[in-house]
């Protein structure tokens, strides 16, 4: 991936949701929910040399974005969101 957010903003990418339910039962792509779980794959230069900011989050966690925020880009076939420091809600442990 070629893609480097600038400022303070970052790139993730949502995680598939489960395709099966907890009881075995597999679910078509029209009544899957949409995932909310996002990986975060690239940093701005705003956060990395911000001491508070790049000791927060940092490439790899697993976060909560605000739903109907960010820009979606395809890239090389893969979907990507780029979003705000601020719109990030959570940090999934």
């Amino acid at each position: 991936m070629n893609l480097k957010p600038l400022g303070d903003r970052l790139v993730i990418k949502k995680i598939e949701a489960q395709e099966k339910t907890k009881s075995g039962i597999v679910l078509p792509n029209s009544a899957q929910e949409q995932p909310q779980i996002s990986e975060i794959l690239a940093l701005g230069d705003g956060i990395t040399s911000d001491d508070k900011k790049k000791d927060t989050i940092k490439v790899g966690d697993k976060v909560i974005a605000s739903k109907f925020s960010g820009t979606e880009v395809k890239l090389d076939g893969e979907e990507y969101t780029i979003i705000k420091l601020n719109d990030v809600l959570a940090i999934v442990e």
